[in-house]
């Protein structure tokens, strides 16, 4: 039987249907019991329960994975950046307070491999399945001659839901609150064009080698999963939200500190966070020591070993921290809020 001109041109919508047929099966591990439909419609449905909130706020947010795809697509790797994307997503509208409620992928590429599509999809499930939140469907876009072979692009979409009178926006945060910093596994998804440089380019590095200090290889280290904080968030607000104790959160992402902390600042506060308060992986050690860069400059491109930071009542700072460390989560208090012009500094 002929090829399909189609298929011959480089997107095989066959193949395609064939890698989906099991979809249903594996989404099904993150179904709740919102979700109306199958996967497979022209759009998920989703009936939020509204009985559960005075003023429900629905919150969303996208973002994609950035360069550490390299690293997969350099290691065969695919099994981990899916829930990188999730975890991703959940941690930005944990930070208002919110609770994911679905989720909805995108992946591009120039041709559809099958072991590949399962991995990164598996990703999402088990990303979506940790952080209770359904995966209701996505897009998969076969574009020959867009992308190198071997590559491909994602991105996500999350939709999550908040009462209106608990938003945390940060207007409560003064002068004395304390902040504490959630451990982060390690890069996350932010920096590598950077890191790349240095281990691959500065250093000679292959993915496959070994380096003093660390575990693993160094591409082991970098593919390390996007710790989610969702469920530990959504645990300290219903312990102490009541009390207005939680002031505000930051998202340590690309912009690290510097950029990140002031979005939830009022205009007359600063940050002050403290190096060395924390217990950093060595992996940020190995990037000082090695990248030529700033040190000013590294705790605005990483997260330097905290990947979220909590804005607390000083009075209240010892017991959040000893419940997110009851849960199993690395956390200190690496400094404090003072007057100022809504900045971050780190001394």
């Amino acid at each position: 039987m002929n090829q399909k001109a189609y298929a011959a041109a480089g997107v095989d919508i066959d193949l395609g249907n064939q890698v989906k047929a099991g979809l249903p099966q594996l989404l099904a591990s993150t179904r709740r019991r919102e979700v109306l439909g199958q996967v497979g419609g022209f759009g998920g449905l989703f009936a939020l329960d509204v009985k559960k909130f005075r003023q429900p706020v629905l919150v969303s947010s996208m973002d994609g994975v950035g360069t550490k795809l390299k690293l997969a697509f350099a290691m065969g790797r695919h099994d981990t950046v899916g829930q990188d994307l999730v975890n991703h997503c959940v941690n930005d509208i944990a930070v208002l307070g919110a609770e994911p409620l679905f989720f909805l992928d995108y992946i591009g590429t120039g041709r559809l491999e099958p072991r590949v599509f399962d991995e990164l999809v598996r990703g999402f499930a088990t990303g979506c399945r940790e952080n209770h939140c359904a995966l209701i469907g996505g897009e998969t876009a076969q574009m020959p001659g867009f992308y190198q072979d071997g590559e491909y692009d994602l991105s996500g979409t999350i939709v999550g839901v908040v009462e209106k009178t608990a938003i945390l926006d940060g207007k409560g945060i003064r002068a004395g609150d304390a902040i504490i910093g959630l451990a982060s596994s390690g890069l996350h998804t932010n920096g590598y064009s950077l890191a790349r440089k240095i281990f691959f380019e500065r250093m000679n590095l292959r993915p496959d080698s070994m380096v003093p200090g660390l575990a693993g290889t160094i591409g082991d280290e970098l593919l390390k999963v996007h710790v989610s904080y969702g469920p530990t968030v959504q645990a300290v607000l219903k312990k102490f939200r009541g009390h207005r104790d939680i002031k505000g959160l930051a998202h340590i992402t690309g912009g690290g500190f510097i950029d990140n902390i002031p979005r939830v600042l009022p205009k007359k506060c600063n940050a002050v966070i403290r190096k060395g308060s924390w217990e950093a992986p060595p992996i940020f050690s190995l990037l000082a020591a090695q990248g030529g860069v700033e040190e000013a400059e590294l705790y605005q491109v990483f997260n330097m070993g905290i990947g979220m930071t909590m804005v607390v009542s000083t009075d209240k700072a010892d017991a959040v921290l000893k419940f997110i460390r009851a849960r199993k989560h690395s956390a200190w208090i690496i400094g404090e809020i003072t007057r100022g012009t809504g900045i971050a500094k780190v001394i």
